[in-house]
């Protein structure tokens, strides 16, 4: 059985370019599949299991397309997943040879408990080919692996040196965010409440993720004979592949500082 799909989802609700990215499987699965990416992405924020539901049953269909992939991992990793984000985004990566996701991939690390390979990511040369977003991105993660380490100086160090023109707006208020919990972690707790004390504590969660409360949406039966009541992310269709064989080991919460990396719903 496949997950649900609300009557009101369309193809047209994707962005150009992932229904381009579809083009090269069959009419009928190309937007089977796109509906799934469509309710995960819109399901992200407000049920994030839900969505990773969305998202397996669009690898079962199209395992070989970098965006199904790629949103599989980035719901992996909303629901704690860790291994298996790191996993799928590896082959995103290997897919269409982009970088973006690293700063997921470095949480992902975090999120096993291996802040040095977060780190270790951070300083690699992939990382300097990221654009201004991407590098704060990856900045607050690496302040996060050194607090992990115990290195308080060092993560309060690392957002320093994050440009001015990169702290503004939501990606702002995530560096501030960042840096209060690097004071947390030292120790210094009232540094950290007068820090955030002027910002709402609602904009706070939305910037990090956190699940908002939405309204049930309307939805219908996809169950399909075609797909076997009993596929899992091994199982290989007609148009699809099932995840590459390269596997972690273990699992734990999102990391407070985390990444929050979306896929591409925006109507075109």
């Amino acid at each position: 059985m496949e997950p649900e799909i609300a009557e009101d989802a369309s193809m047209g609700q994707l962005s150009r370019d992932v229904r381009g990215r579809l083009r090269g499987l069959t009419k009928e699965n190309a937007e089977r599949i796109g509906l799934h990416l469509v309710m995960a992405g819109r399901l992200l924020d407000v049920d994030p299991e839900r969505a990773y539901e969305h998202t397996q049953a669009a690898v079962r269909r199209g395992g070989r397309v970098d965006v199904v992939r790629e949103a599989a991992g980035i719901a992996a990793y909303r629901t704690g997943r860790f291994a298996e984000a790191l996993r799928e985004l590896r082959t995103v990566r290997r897919l269409n040879g982009s970088s973006e996701h690293l700063p997921l991939m470095a949480d992902a690390e975090r999120g096993l408990g291996r802040p040095e390979r977060a780190l270790a990511l951070a300083a690699s040369e992939e990382a300097r080919t990221l654009d201004a977003e991407g590098r704060t991105e990856l900045a607050i993660v690496a302040s996060g692996a050194r607090s992990d380490l115990g290195e308080h100086d060092a993560a309060l160090a690392v957002l320093d040196r994050i440009p001015a023109a990169e702290r503004r707006g939501d990606l702002g208020l995530r560096v501030l965010q960042a840096r209060a919990s690097a004071l947390e972690a030292a120790g210094r707790t009232d540094e950290a409440a007068a820090l955030l004390a002027g910002v709402d504590p609602a904009e706070l969660e939305r910037v990090s993720g956190v699940p908002q409360e939405t309204e049930d949406v309307v939805v219908y039966d996809t169950y399909d004979e075609d797909v076997e009541d009993d596929d899992t992310n091994d199982d290989v269709g007609d148009d699809g592949a099932g995840p590459s064989d390269e596997d972690e080991d273990g699992a734990g919460e999102r990391p407070g500082a985390g990444s929050a990396v979306e896929p591409d719903t925006d109507e075109a």
